[in-house]
């Protein structure tokens, strides 16, 4: 298990560097207007000239990555090129907002997955019917389309929640809850329409082994043949499935984030490449895939636990 876990975290680091090289290098393919955009259109040829030369954009693509690398591995992402504000500082005031979209996100959609997949696989009829047209749904209506409809419905003609903003976690619980429940809810349906079919069909594969019926003809309970034996080896494959929901999740949010002016991650990095920000871009880049192969990690380390055959491939 150990060896299992240090091939994880190695391949994980690789993932990180070579993702930001390429962020690095795509964005670094169309800087030449970085310094026109920092100093306006009146400066001068010489102007603009120093002013590439103080970023360091004369120097190769692989000078200015390892210059930024040396940098990130200390912690520090280097400053802003437009406010000269620190891209650690202003990327971990956005952190928990992503974090709190993308987690929440996942905890409902795995709860209300698991209890309405599993439903459809053990009694079938209307209720696979009723999950099968919900999963279409889900699949055909964009996650921003919904949360256009969310903000003018609930938020505007109904008054129940803030169409926009955020209020942190340590400020006030219940506003936190509040500025996080529309946009956990627009990204939910799509998510619970791929994850419940996941289930569906893992729990239902599970059901017909040779293994259950022989634990049934022993006089176990359904309970606890469900509970202990059918969903531990119905897991693997939705854990997989979710991993890949968090993936997306974190590309989503970014949409979500604009529509509901929530200050994450995505409304960052869309702000910053719009002006070539690189620092700021990058940084925000590294950050989001750094959050994602640890969740990935989290997720590897339970199947390999879960089923010892994975630690071994």
């Amino acid at each position: 298990m150990i060896s299992y876990i240090f091939r994880r975290i190695g391949s994980g680091i690789a993932l990180v560097a070579v993702a930001s090289f390429i962020v690095f290098a795509l964005m670094l393919a169309n800087s030449e207007h970085v310094a026109r955009n920092i100093l306006g259109d009146q400066a001068s040829l010489e102007q603009l000239a120093a002013k590439q030369a103080e970023l360091g954009l004369d120097d190769p693509v692989l000078v200015q990555f390892l210059h930024w690398l040396v940098g990130a591995v200390q912690g520090d992402l280097g400053q802003s090129w437009f406010n000269a504000e620190s891209v650690s500082y202003l990327l971990a005031t956005r952190i928990p907002v992503t974090l709190s979209l993308a987690v929440g996100t996942v905890i409902i959609s795995t709860l209300i997955s698991v209890v309405v997949g599993v439903v459809a696989a053990l009694y079938r009829g209307w209720p696979d019917k009723i999950l099968q047209v919900v999963s279409v749904l889900g699949l055909v209506f964009p996650g921003f389309w919904l949360a256009l409809v969310l903000v003018v419905k609930v938020s505007i003609d109904w008054g129940l929640v803030p169409a926009t903003g955020y209020t942190p976690f340590g400020v006030s619980v219940g506003g936190w809850a509040q500025s996080l429940l529309l946009p956990v809810f627009s990204l939910a349906i799509g998510a619970v329409a791929g994850l419940s079919q996941q289930v569906r069909s893992a729990t239902i594969a599970v059901l017909e082994m040779d293994y259950v019926r022989t634990l049934r003809s022993r006089g176990l309970s359904e309970a606890s043949v469900l509970f202990r034996h059918v969903l531990r080896n119905a897991a693997p494959p939705t854990l997989t499935v979710m991993s890949l929901n968090f993936i997306a999740l974190m590309s989503g949010a970014v949409m979500i984030e604009r529509v509901f002016a929530l200050p994450g991650l995505g409304s960052i990095a869309v702000e910053a490449t719009g002006v070539g920000d690189i620092p700021i871009v990058v940084g925000a880049v590294v950050v989001s895939v750094i959050i994602v192969v640890i969740v990935n990690l989290l997720i590897d380390l339970v199947n390999g636990w879960l089923n010892p055959k994975v630690r071994l491939s």
